[in-house]
């Protein structure tokens, strides 16, 4: 226990006191902090605002007007929604016309037999098959109007046969569906999570593997054993993940009332202040696991270049919650998003995600992290087994073979 308090406190102090550490914590905010006040400038500036309106053109984008010839006198008149891009023509050769002098972009023609047969005659001056029926839409309308006008009830429940409305039975999860917000919160949370826990990760591969370079390592394994070791670094870079998380998150809302704005989510919005113990809970846990992978991947490999490359095949189960968002930000209580949270590789994403979308059962989230710290527990165990001489001493390339049998302890 002693030795590992001696390889907590030495990469503590030794990640904290370096300058890149230090530079990367403090010139992130500040980056942030130059663009606030940039921007802040601009928007006072009102020549800025002229040099854009050169820039970019106010006006909207011209908009196609139809033609629509009625044989049938079906159509009284043009309804007033469509009326600016639908013009009706007494006959064809009107039509052909003003589509010759570039005044509609195209014209319809409701056959004599359209009762019988529903036929109609689009008249283009091109062929285009990805843009040939733009106005289709409104046409189908203008004629569902027409032939129900003696109905106007009827006709409008055609259109619109359906008017949704949200019942949710859990008052804690009742979030308007409709709003952008109930996708995009739980979307922030998730990426901000995902960022965190991949680059605490990363503090761990960077020292095993600059470490190993220098040949430090080999020296630690003769007085040392893996185990206590990786427990060390374990807990030291998880403070400092933690530490860095916390200077990041604190000054971007420091620049937010800076910039004389606030987050004001709304009622239903907020997410409940039990999420940040739950998040710093699944982010140690998160760590643990993918810094003990890391540090495996780095007694493998024989430089920081390579250990780069082959990152990609320890981050896979990670970003599977991230290709599977939407689904389960949807139906954060469903199958799915169950599945993937209890799933020790998959955990921390994904019960993150479900936390910000909506509640989640506490058991569910009790079992998650057992199930996390009890693989962690035994991932360590395996790890450890990489630090042997054959493995450390290798200068041979990453193979994934390799390190799955190491992993089994079949190295």
């Amino acid at each position: 226990m002693n030795k590992t308090f001696l390889v907590f406190k030495n990469e503590l102090l030794t990640t904290i006191k370096r300058r890149s550490f230090i530079l990367t914590l403090i010139l992130i905010p500040l980056g942030g902090f130059i663009l606030t006040w940039i921007i802040g400038g601009f928007g006072r500036n009102t020549q800025s605002q002229q040099i854009s309106e050169l820039l970019v053109p106010s006006s909207p984008p011209e908009q196609e007007v139809y033609g629509l010839i009625d044989k049938n006198n079906l159509i009284d008149s043009i309804p007033q929604d469509y009326e600016d891009v639908v013009l009706p023509y007494d006959s064809e050769a009107e039509a052909l016309s003003a589509l010759k002098e570039d005044k509609i972009t195209a014209y319809y023609i409701i056959e004599e037999n359209y009762i019988e047969d529903g036929k109609i005659t689009l008249v283009r001056p091109d062929f285009n098959p990805l843009g040939g029926n733009n106005a289709s839409y409104m046409i189908e309308d203008i004629l569902t109007r027409a032939l129900l006008s003696d109905d106007p009830d009827l006709a409008n429940r055609i259109q619109f046969p359906m008017d949704l409305e949200y019942r949710i039975l859990a008052p804690e999860t009742s979030r308007d569906p409709n709003s952008s917000l109930t996708f995009f919160l739980p979307y922030v949370v998730t990426m901000l999570f995902y960022m965190v826990i991949l680059g605490s990760s990363s503090l761990m591969l960077n020292s095993i593997t600059n470490e190993k370079s220098n040949r430090i390592i080999e020296i630690l394994m003769t007085s040392i054993q893996p185990r206590q070791m990786l427990m060390g670094k374990i807990i030291a870079l998880g403070l400092v993940g933690l530490l860095q998380t916390i200077v990041w998150t604190s000054s971007g809302y420091f620049l937010l009332l800076l910039s004389g704005r606030s987050i004001n989510l709304g009622e239903g919005f907020m997410l409940p202040p039990s999420i940040l113990i739950w998040g710093i809970l699944f982010f140690l846990a998160g760590y643990a696991l993918y810094g003990s992978l890391m540090a495996g991947l780095g007694a493998l490999v024989p430089n920081l270049r390579e250990a780069s490359q082959a990152t990609i095949f320890v981050v896979i189960p990670m970003v599977i919650p991230l290709v599977l968002l939407s689904p389960i930000i949807e139906n954060p209580n469903g199958a799915l998003a169950i599945i993937f949270s209890l799933v020790p590789f998959t955990a921390p994403i994904t019960m993150m995600t479900r936390l910000s979308a909506g509640s989640v059962p506490i058991w569910q989230s009790l079992l998650s992290l057992v199930l996390i710290f009890t693989t962690t527990y035994f991932v360590i165990r395996s790890v450890a087994g990489f630090f042997k001489a054959t493995n450390l001493l290798s200068g041979s390339a990453f193979n994934l073979k390799r390190f799955v049998r190491a992993f089994i302890g079949k190295n």
